[in-house]
């Protein structure tokens, strides 16, 4: 018989890793203290924005059920923690909730209960909450947004913080991990805890690469998209490596590690100088659109924002490079749509239902987001509302040789 599993925390990580493991086929309890929430969730309404949760979700059906009783966890025979943890305008996390609930949680657990927190914390945060350490485990929790479902369904490994690594796991811990068929790595909690950030530097690191000599590819007339493939058959970088530039970090996960080792570094005396120049890197590439208009379309004028969102397939605005570039040209001047973000966050545009009515009377276009829907824009349909021809397009997602014949101006990132 499979053990009983409990998520508690039903914000993205803990509806999509309960969603995952109620289809691996574990009958699943989903607990949040927020009952308006809870009741949407047992209705079917997502709270988020996330590929194949919908259907993933209707599919499990009586194996996944939500809850705001936490006396329902103790018939589980593990509880994942799994809230998210906010951060601050400087990327530093507010830990008071997570180890609120994972001492809510455990508390309210079976005496034979395996505890896991899933959530992004710190090194050292799981030995600290000093709750019985052979009950006690940190996982890695693998959240992509536009991704997650994906990802956490078929993980290409699994990294579990321990007490004691020699140690076997909890026999119903053991089985939820093994139905995912993937490696298991033991380590004690810290290094568990140090290797999503490590995970999160390494990207930082090829994102960097990307936008520092795809910068440099643009001031000398190279093109950084004809060298990605050279890159990408070097076996020291490989197939997947994230060699695209982009328009600095953003989202909040990558920008909170950063944070956190820059604080332990001072603290330790240990040297994080690459730190401040990742992040100097990303402030200068946020900018790249507004940095590429002319003077007077910075004064004046009109520009269309296609794109919202901090990246495609996710909701989320947080430190989106689209809302610096509208706080710079001023909200009154730009019309904006995305099929996602909530337009709130751009108070005084001109919001459109519509991706080509942000077009109508502009001088510019800038694609911030790279929506699969922005594909199949046809640039001379674009181009006829206009009243200029200028299309900021960093991620090339506009076909550029359709925009050339339409008559626009195309910039991509990368591109001299």
């Amino acid at each position: 018989m499979k053990p009983r599993i409990g998520v508690a925390g039903m914000t993205h990580l803990g509806l999509v890793t309960a969603t995952a493991f109620a289809a691996a086929g574990f009958d699943t309890v989903c607990y949040d203290a927020d009952v308006r929430l809870v009741s949407r969730l047992s209705a079917g309404e997502l709270p988020v924005v996330e590929p194949g949760l919908a259907e993933a979700l209707h599919a499990n059906g009586a194996r996944q059920r939500f809850t705001a009783e936490i006396a329902a966890l103790r018939t589980c025979d593990v509880v994942v923690v799994a809230p998210d943890v906010p951060t601050d305008a400087e990327a530093r996390s507010d830990l008071s909730g997570v180890r609120a609930l994972a001492l809510e949680v455990f508390a309210s657990t079976g005496p034979d209960a395996t505890l896991v927190v899933l959530c992004q914390v710190p090194p050292g945060f799981t030995r600290a909450l000093a709750l019985p350490a052979a009950r006690v485990f940190y996982q890695v929790e693998t959240l992509v947004f536009g991704e997650a479902l994906s990802r956490a369904r078929g993980p290409e490994r699994i990294i579990v913080g321990a007490a004691d690594p020699d140690t076997p796991l909890p026999a119903a811990y053991a089985t939820l991990l093994a139905a995912f068929g993937c490696p298991v790595l033991k380590m004690r909690y810290e290094s568990a805890e140090l290797a999503k950030i490590a995970i999160n530097f390494c990207l930082v690191a090829t994102v960097s690469v990307a936008n520092t000599l795809g910068e440099l590819a643009e001031k000398i007339g190279a093109d950084w998209h004809e060298i990605v493939p050279a890159l990408r058959l070097d076996r020291r970088i490989g197939p997947h490596a994230y060699l695209s530039p982009g328009l600095g970090i953003a989202g909040g996960n990558l920008e909170r590690d950063l944070e956190t080792v820059a604080a332990l570094a001072a603290a330790k005396g240990s040297d994080a100088g690459i730190v401040a120049a990742w992040r100097a890197n990303s402030r200068r590439r946020r900018d790249w659109v507004y940095d590429r208009m002319p003077a007077d379309l910075r004064a004046r004028g009109t520009v269309g924002i296609l794109g919202l969102s901090y990246k495609e397939n996710t909701a989320s605005t947080r430190n989106a490079p689209s809302l610096a570039l509208v706080a710079r040209l001023g909200a009154g001047r730009v019309r904006v749509h995305d099929p996602a973000a909530d337009p709130a966050c751009v108070a005084g545009a001109v919001v459109c239902a519509d991706p080509y009515a942000v077009a109508d009377g502009a001088e510019a276009l800038a694609v911030m987001t790279p929506w699969p829907v922005y594909r199949t824009l046809d640039p001379a349909a674009l181009a006829a509302r206009m009243r200029g021809r200028m299309l900021f397009d960093p991620y090339g997602v506009i076909d550029a040789q359709a925009a050339v014949a339409a008559g626009f101006v195309h910039h991509r990132l990368g591109r001299g």
